[in-house]
């Protein structure tokens, strides 16, 4: 199973992104994705998830603001991120757990600042 995650970059608060994370090595649909984001010196802490059925869950910080999608034909999970503040700069992963392992992409860097 491979994650690669990709779509990171600078913008200005207020702003939007959206982060993909395309997956092999598996039949997608049977599982759900996530988002989780890090900051040097903090915890990895979970942004959203969408199960494969397509429920959707997001932590309250982002809640209104990013919106968690995936497109199982395309073997590709995607976080829009919109409203973009400072504090959501931090690395973003994307996650897929299989029978407990978790896999993941090599993060993607999202950069808020005026």
């Amino acid at each position: 199973v491979q994650l690669q995650a990709s779509g990171g970059g600078s913008v200005q608060p207020g702003g939007s992104l959206r982060l993909s994370c395309e997956v092999s090595g598996l039949s997608l649909r049977y599982y759900a994705i996530a988002w989780y984001r890090q900051v040097p010196g903090k915890e990895r802490e979970g942004v959203s998830c969408i199960s494969g059925a397509g429920t959707t869950d997001y932590a309250d910080s982002v809640k209104g603001r990013f919106a968690i999608s995936r497109d199982n034909s395309k073997y590709m999970g995607y976080l829009d991120m919109n409203g973009l503040k400072p504090e959501d700069t931090a690395v973003y992963f994307c996650n897929i757990d299989v029978d407990s392992r978790p896999y993941w992409g090599q993060g993607t860097l999202v950069t808020v600042s005026s």
